[in-house]
């Protein structure tokens, strides 16, 4: 079903991965997803080697299957293209701070009162409302205030994530949103306003913690401490595995196939558990780690290499997973992440996305601008005038 959201066309006024994230998953879903970028963005890549901006325009997955129009939206000029756009949209997502596109004209109310059948998606740090309503963030600050940064990297001292954790899951979150009020709007006719927080959207991190208690209070930032439900081990060759053998038969499993069946009591002994963690580390530290993992295989136990992300994009799971995908380009091949879900047998359509501004003309065309109107638009400035109106 590559082709779930035919029909479907979204205005992406994203500038960061939580309000690109969407448009990603519905451009992979066959929906025509429409950049709205700001002319500034022309002016930084006419400072950049050609063939680099188009590379760097094409590696990201979440900008793959968009189309790009640049307008300047202070323009006096801006209004009519805008309104076109919004008259044809079924979908905004925004990721500017809050009032922002109220300052452009462009806030909820003003559009839905020109435009209701639109589902106006604006994705932020805090919130549209609340006590940190406004305020500026990124994802560690998202992970802070839900709580997860204090326990993600499992010690007392927490540290930046590698990855985008927040990112992603308030993109996620957005995306479950957007496709919830679509569905409403088969019903109503009518669209509606969505509101993604960062701080939002991290907080189900912390709800199986919070779950087992019923004084909050009580959990303290993790200290560290050993638990024999799994734990990440360096092998001879000085490369890690991850074991997460938590139930008893995989615990089981687990010890005798490293040849310790003695220590399968230990995981009753809280007090034995700094020994046991001795253990394991010492006796897995006697062999490297491909060895390892294939007496873990055999064995059926739950162990797992920790990869590097180039490692992971490479391996044979995420290969014939799908989530490996090689795209041809004017300037050679880029390898991005697939779409993370299957919807039925068919593979999604993908095309790597395309330089601020590419794609004016024909969005123009598109809307019913003829030539002439299109000209004289270019001429106005508005789809290259970076100045405030």
């Amino acid at each position: 079903m590559s082709g779930a959201l035919d029909g479907v066309t979204i205005l992406d006024f994203s500038r960061f991965l939580p309000g690109a994230y969407p448009g990603w998953i519905a451009g992979d879903l066959g929906a025509d997803v429409i950049r709205v970028e700001h002319p500034r963005e022309v002016a930084k890549a006419a400072l950049a080697d050609p063939a680099a901006e188009r590379r760097r325009r094409a590696r990201p997955s979440y900008q793959r299957n968009k189309r790009s129009i640049t307008l300047n939206p202070t323009h006096p000029e801006a209004r009519t293209v805008l309104d076109a756009l919004l008259a044809r949209a079924d979908i905004l997502v925004e990721d500017y701070r809050p009032g922002t596109m109220a300052a452009m004209g462009l806030g909820y109310t003003e559009v839905s009162e020109r435009h209701p059948h639109l589902i106006f998606c604006s994705v932020s740090f805090a919130g549209q409302d609340g006590p940190l309503a406004g305020k500026a963030g990124h994802d560690p600050g998202g992970l802070a205030l839900a709580g997860a940064l204090s326990r993600l990297n499992g010690t007392a001292r927490p540290t930046l994530p590698g990855v985008q954790v927040a990112d992603v899951l308030a993109g996620a979150h957005a995306t479950i949103a957007v496709l919830a009020a679509l569905r409403a709007r088969d019903r109503t006719g009518r669209g509606t306003r969505i509101d993604v927080a960062m701080s939002d959207a991290c907080l189900p991190l912390a709800m199986v913690a919070l779950g087992r208690t019923d004084d909050p209070s009580s959990l303290g930032p993790s200290d560290g401490a050993f638990h024999p439900k799994g734990g990440v081990w360096k092998c001879a060759d000085g490369a890690f595995l991850c074991t997460t053998d938590m139930e008893l038969p995989y615990w089981r499993r687990f010890c005798a196939a490293i040849g310790r069946e003695d220590l399968t009591s230990w995981r009753e002994t809280p007090a034995r558990w700094p020994d046991l963690e001795g253990e394991i580390a010492d006796t897995l530290a006697a062999r490297p780690r491909a060895a390892w993992l294939a007496i873990f295989e055999a064995a059926d136990t739950q162990a797992t290499p920790v990869l590097s992300p180039a490692e992971a994009l490479n391996s044979a799971l995420m290969r014939a997973r799908g989530m490996a995908v090689t795209l041809d380009t004017r300037d050679g091949p880029v390898t991005q992440v697939g779409t993370p879900f299957r919807l039925g047998d068919d593979a999604p359509d993908l095309r790597v996305g395309t330089l601020a501004g590419s794609d004016t003309d024909v969005i123009l065309a598109d809307l019913g601008f003829s030539p002439s109107e299109t000209a004289e638009l270019q001429a106005s400035g508005l789809f290259t005038s970076t100045e405030r109106r």
